[in-house]
């Protein structure tokens, strides 16, 4: 089985004294539907930083700070094997445009598990709710 690694952001942001994260909705392929935490897939060479701000500038034309790795996922999809960096951002710049998700919400402690979240996505649902 092949093994796909990527970066996801936690974008995180305070909304009048509440903390929120940015929650996309897949506009293509397998999942397309499935709520997920933004992101894609490293480059050879790229770190973990490297690859999110570069994903997050080319699907929602924003400019992230990766300020630390919340966690890492691992998840076994029925054609490949998932390993997901997990990284708390911050804006920098950017109005976080939709290039290439269908819908895109921010979401907060109550409203988090009101999306479908993707399978491996959910595995990192409890480190979020610590943040929030």
């Amino acid at each position: 089985m092949k093994t796909i690694t990527v970066s996801g952001a936690i974008i995180l942001r305070e909304n009048n004294g509440i903390n929120e994260i940015f929650a996309t909705q897949r506009g293509y392929g397998d999942f397309k539907g499935g709520w997920e935490i933004p992101g894609g897939k490293l480059e050879p060479g790229e770190t973990p930083q490297q690859c999110i701000v570069r994903e997050i500038r080319e699907e929602l034309a924003t400019e992230v700070k990766p300020e630390k790795i919340l966690g890492v996922v691992d998840y076994d999809y029925p054609t490949f094997h998932l390993t997901m960096h997990c990284i708390l951002c911050t804006i920098v710049s950017g109005d976080l445009k939709l290039l290439e998700h269908e819908a895109a919400k921010w979401v907060n402690k109550e409203t988090l598990h009101s999306v479908d979240w993707l399978p491996a996505d959910q595995l990192i649902l409890d480190k979020i709710e610590e943040i929030l």
